[in-house]
């Protein structure tokens, strides 16, 4: 395994971060795909024998059941000072806005249930899952800095949003004396690339770490044409982000597959070495053993030049999908952005 330093943090992060989403009670989450405790552990197990100290959950996945696993299991099976652990609070609910509950009261309750899911007296990263229109910009900030004073948080970072979104957030952070984000989960993989036209470079002006999600594309990366699993088959929200695009991705797919097989490696290698060459540490799920053990091994590929621009070469503009298309529209409709709404970029 090899690490990084997490952009402006003092944190020394595998290249490869576990993500656990896919760890949870099936029966309190809306992916039909989780795994159960015992094979959640055995995962986790295998991921630090392998050298990965970076875990990424959410309060949001599967009412907390990920983060109650993650966190028996890293009882168990690790040291609390030799992991970084990174969980995710989602926007005010409309019932906490109509009762009157502050961004500041939110974010507190939030992060004391994630704390006592995860059985941890704080977390490493705290993440704002997706932007809130409906709560104050300095509520957010404001409210991440009291949690980062308390003690509760050593560092923040923020997914799903756009660069004019993190930069203003971190503008408003210095000028207000708060703690800055200094990491962004975003959507980005060989085969969805829209990160590079703004966030990337923002990142790199900065030193933000990009720890991006969907690295395999929901599978998609990791399967020769036509191969397909219970992942692929049942989850539903990552068939809503590509299918539309499946005919120009498998293009690209198709060349993944090709090269691995020319290197006698996994496609999962390829894919993820490709990205590694682009952020600090891709947030990969694994619901079997293997999937971690080929995550881990892409750290040690390195790609030719020449290999990275033929699977480049085939990539053209997608549409914002997922959350970011939902940001997209709230963003057009509360007025923060110019244009028509048209998601294409």
């Amino acid at each position: 395994m090899k690490y990084a330093k997490l952009g402006n943090a003092d944190l020394k992060v595998s290249r490869i971060c576990m993500g656990c989403m896919g760890f949870g009670d099936a029966n309190n989450g809306q992916h039909s795909w989780t795994i159960d405790e015992e094979h959640s552990r055995e995962i986790i197990r295998r991921g630090l024998e392998l050298g990965v100290n970076f875990f990424d959950t959410a309060i949001g996945y599967q009412s907390g059941t990920s983060e109650q696993y993650l966190g028996r299991a890293l009882r168990d099976y690790a040291r609390r000072e030799d992991v970084v652990v990174a969980t995710k609070f989602l926007p005010r609910t409309e019932e906490e806005i109509a009762e009157g509950v502050t961004g500041q009261q939110h974010i507190e309750k939030l992060l004391n249930k994630s704390l006592s899911n995860l059985g941890m007296d704080y977390v490493d990263l705290y993440i704002y899952h997706m932007w809130d229109y409906q709560t104050p910009l300095y509520d957010i900030m404001d409210g991440l800095n009291r949690m980062v004073k308390a003690g509760k948080i050593r560092y923040i970072g923020i997914s799903n949003c756009f660069a004019w979104q993190l930069a203003k957030a971190n503008a408003l952070a210095e000028k207000e004396g708060f703690a800055k984000f200094v990491s962004v989960q975003g959507h980005y993989n060989l085969i969805f690339r829209e990160e590079e036209r703004e966030m990337a470079k923002l990142c790199a002006e900065d030193n933000i770490a990009m720890t991006p999600y969907s690295a395999l594309a929901g599978g998609r990366l990791s399967k020769h044409p036509g191969e397909t699993s219970k992942r692929l088959e049942e989850d539903d929200y990552a068939k809503f982000k590509y299918d539309a695009t499946a005919a120009q991705d498998n293009i690209i797919i198709g060349r993944v597959a090709e090269i691995a097989d020319k290197r006698g490696v996994t496609m999962t290698e390829v894919a993820l070495a490709w990205l590694l060459t682009k952020v600090t540490a891709p947030v990969v799920g694994a619901t079997k053993i293997h999937h971690i053990d080929g995550a881990a091994k892409a750290t040690d590929l390195t790609l030719t030049d020449r290999e990275i621009a033929y699977l480049e070469e085939m990539y053209v503009p997608h549409k914002l999908v997922g959350v970011m298309a939902q940001n997209t529209q709230t963003a057009v409709k509360e007025k923060h952005v110019w244009g028509t709404g048209n998601q294409e970029i």
